[in-house]
């Protein structure tokens, strides 16, 4: 393996990662009580997940096992894998302590202690599930960037773009309970390391073993992850701000944002 390519593939990984950075410098920017971009920015997140979920990787997990097991127990994979993967951060989302009820939420000026820890476990789990679901993006960059730079280069700009409001999803949330914006920046920043994680994975673990199949089980598992991110933590906590129809007016641009950035890279 030429180091020039390996250096090259790991620097193409981390510029998509750390774009979660700018979702979150970009979040800063709003007013400490700026509800209804807080409310705009969690609908906008959902939707960018929800739509990267039932659109482009499950779609792709699906052919993918498909392809090796055949259609009924192809299927029955991306089933297991899916909700395997909802399991996973239900069992996660149990074991973080939970002080409150976060669908008590109603606004940051009624933000007492209890509430604003809702609001800051929303923004740990958004940062785990993103952490997750950014270890095989980084695995994609890295190896198709050792295949073809072609391939590489839309690849790394269209997960750069999507990277942005996920970058959001987790600073808002987090900065709204404990009025940090260094620690609402350092756990966005530290949900993008993930994915230079996942391309030092993919070089000394599992390029030797990596297939098809195993990558479909992955993308169906963090699909799980990221849609009970969304309808557990994101839309709810939207939601209970009182903004209802920002918040729906967030989670379709994110949607349509989402799909456009994905369509000029096709």
């Amino acid at each position: 393996m030429d180091q020039h390519s390996v250096i090259l593939a790991f620097t193409l990984t981390l510029i998509a990662g750390l774009s979660t950075g700018i979702g979150s410098i970009i979040a800063l920017l709003a007013k400490h009580t700026n509800t209804k971009f807080l409310c705009a920015s969690l609908g906008f997140s959902a939707g960018v997940m929800l739509y990267v979920s039932f659109m482009e990787m499950l779609p792709v997990g699906k052919s993918e096992l498909i392809e090796y097991f055949g259609e009924r127990m192809g299927t029955l994979a991306l089933l297991f894998s899916f909700f395997g993967g909802i399991a996973l951060i239900t069992l996660i989302d149990f074991l973080i302590p939970e002080n409150s009820n976060p669908h008590e939420i109603h606004g940051v000026e009624e933000m007492g202690r209890t509430k604003k820890s809702s609001l800051h476990r929303t923004g740990i789990l958004v940062a785990l599930a993103i952490g997750i679901h950014n270890f095989p993006e980084g695995i994609a960059t890295f190896t198709s960037a050792l295949g073809s730079l072609s391939i590489a280069i839309p690849i790394t700009m269209a997960i750069a773009i999507h990277n942005i409001p996920e970058g959001i999803a987790v600073s808002v949330p987090i900065y709204h309970a404990t009025g940090s914006r260094r620690k609402a920046f350092w756990w966005s920043f530290l949900s993008g390391l993930a994915e230079p994680v996942g391309a030092l994975i993919a070089c000394l673990f599992l390029m030797p073993f990596w297939s098809p199949v195993l990558n479909g089980a992955i993308l169906a598992a963090v699909s799980g992850i990221m849609v009970y991110i969304s309808l557990d933590g994101l839309l709810p906590t939207s939601e209970k701000f009182g903004e209802h129809h920002i918040s729906i007016f967030g989670l379709v641009s994110g949607m349509v944002v989402m799909a456009f950035s994905l369509f000029l890279f096709l």
